[in-house]
């Protein structure tokens, strides 16, 4: 984090913590891959991460800078709101799988896949 950014070596420090909960919030919302590329939803996980920003920023309730209390603020926001859309996201990620797996499936044993005839209509 920019030193410029922030007031002090204690903002630089809390939000390095904030951005390690906020990481592990969207990793486990799916928006963010693990090291091995591979997308998780956990959504117990990731309400922990929320209450845990959200209870820092209400122990640290006037003692937070201006520029703190509106990042703390925006962070949280918007955790809030992916949070909400995490399940629709999972599901349109299971879709997407299942299909790739349907795909992989016709072509790795053509015999089982789906087939149609088609019929040229001029003949």
């Amino acid at each position: 984090m920019e030193r410029e950014f922030f007031d002090d070596d204690s903002s630089i420090h809390l939000f390095q913590l904030v951005h390690m909960l906020q990481r592990s919030a969207m990793m486990h919302m799916g928006l963010l891959q693990d090291t091995e590329g591979k997308v998780h939803y956990n959504l117990g996980e990731t309400k922990a991460a929320i209450d845990t920003l959200s209870m820092l920023k209400n122990k640290m309730s006037g003692n937070l800078t201006n520029k703190e209390s509106t990042m703390m603020n925006g962070i949280i926001s918007e955790l809030q709101l992916q949070f909400v859309k995490a399940p629709s996201r999972q599901r349109d990620l299971e879709d997407q799988v299942a299909e790739s797996e349907a795909v992989r499936e016709t072509f790795t044993n053509p015999q089982k896949g789906p087939s149609e005839i088609i019929v040229d209509e001029e003949e």
